[in-house]
C-alpha cells in the first residue's frame, strides 16, 4: 500500500461531530470529479474514501451514492466511482451545501467551514478526493488535483488560513495543482487534518535520510582529507629521495635531517603525528613548516620540481 493510500486509511478512521462530517462531506464532493445539478461523481482508488463518501452523502443530504469499481488497466488495483443517483438527489446534496449548480465559478462557501476544526474537516475531505502524497523515501511532495482556477485558489486561501501553510499553484494539463513540496509544512498538514501517523511516518524518514547524508558527507570529507594526506606525503617523500641521492641527507641541518628521515619511515603518518614523534615535539604548522623548507631544498639541490 502506497504512503498517500496509508493516510487515507487513517483520516477515514477519525470519528467526528456531526458539523465536522457535514464539513468533511462538503469538501469531498466539491473537490471531486463533478459537483453539478446534473452530475455529483467521485472518483477514488481508495475504497475506504469511497465507502466514507457515501455514507457522508447519505447522513448530511439524505442521497443514495452507489459505490462501484473497475479494475485499472494502467495502475493496479481497483477504481471506485461514487455516484450520487438521480438529478434529485444531486439537487438536495448541492442545496444542502447553499450550491444551486447554475454557478458560473464553483467556488468554497465560507459557511460551511464554522470553525477551525471543520475546516480541517474540509480540507480533509478534499484530500480523500483529489490529494495525493508522494512517498517521503522518494521526495517530499504533496498535492490536491483541481479542475477550476477560481476553487484552487480559494483551496489555497483555506490551507494557508492555520498560519502555517504556504502552497503553491501550478497549471498541468488543463488542471490546478495546488502543492506543498516542504517537508515540514506537508507533515504539518498531515497532523492538522487528522493523520499524525502519516506526519511522523515522513519525519522518522526525513530523520533517517539527514542521518544518512550526514555519514556520507563525513565520508567523503574524511575520504578527500585522506587523499590530500596522501597526496602531500607523496610530494614530501619524492623531495626527501632527491635530496638523498643529490647530496645525501646528512646535508640537511639536523631538524631538517631527523623529520625528513622520520616522514621517509612514517608515511602514513599526519602532520601531527610526525611532531609528536620528533625528539623534539613541535606543533603541526611546525612540521608543514619543515617540509616545505625540504621541498624548497631538493627544488634548489635538482633544479626540478616536485
Amino acid at each position: 500500500m502506497s504512503f498517500s493510500s496509508q493516510a487515507k486509511l487513517e483520516l477515514c478512521a477519525r470519528e467526528e461531530g456531526p458539523a465536522c462530517r457535514r464539513a468533511e462531506c462538503y469538501g469531498i464532493f466539491l473537490f471531486a470529479r463533478s459537483f453539478s445539478a446534473s452530475s455529483v461523481v467521485l472518483i477514488t482508488e481508495n475504497g475506504a474514501a469511497a465507502r466514507l463518501a457515501a455514507q457522508l452523502a447519505a447522513e448530511t443530504a439524505g442521497c443514495v451514492a452507489e459505490v462501484s469499481s473497475s479494475v485499472c488497466r494502467r495502475r493496479e488495483g481497483a477504481v471506485y466511482a461514487v455516484s450520487v443517483e438521480g438529478e434529485d438527489g444531486c439537487a438536495r446534496l448541492l442545496h444542502a451545501f447553499g450550491h444551486s449548480g447554475r454557478e458560473v465559478s464553483l467556488r468554497i462557501r465560507p459557511e460551511n467551514l464554522a470553525g477551525d476544526a471543520c475546516r480541517a474537516a474540509f480540507l480533509r475531505g478534499a484530500f480523500l478526493a483529489c490529494g495525493t502524497a508522494t512517498d517521503p523515501r522518494k521526495d517530499y511532495h504533496l498535492e490536491f488535483l483541481v479542475p477550476y482556477r477560481n476553487l484552487a485558489q480559494d483551496l489555497m486561501r483555506e490551507l494557508s488560513a492555520p498560519g502555517m501553510l504556504q502552497p503553491a499553484l501550478v497549471m498541468r494539463k488543463g488542471s490546478y495543482v495546488v502543492y506543498l513540496k516542504e517537508s515540514e509544512q506537508i507533515a504539518d498538514l498531515f497532523t492538522y487534518l487528522g493523520a499524525p501517523n502519516a506526519a511522523m511516518e515522513l519525519m522518522q524518514v526525513k530523520m533517517v535520510k539527514e542521518l544518512r547524508n550526514n555519514v556520507n558527507r563525513k565520508r567523503n570529507f574524511e575520504t578527500a582529507n585522506l587523499d590530500k594526506t596522501a597526496s602531500a606525503a607523496a610530494r614530501q617523500i619524492l623531495a626527501i629521495r632527491r635530496i638523498a641521492e643529490s647530496c645525501g641527507l646528512d646535508a640537511l641541518p639536523d631538524d631538517l635531517r631527523e623529520l625528513a628521515r622520520l616522514r621517509m619511515e612514517n608515511p602514513e603518518l599526519s602532520l601531527r603525528e610526525l611532531g609528536e614523534r620528533l625528539s623534539r615535539p613541535i606543533s603541526r604548522s611546525g612540521v608543514n613548516h619543515r617540509l616545505e623548507r625540504l621541498i624548497e631544498w631538493a627544488r634548489h639541490e635538482t633544479g626540478e620540481g616536485v
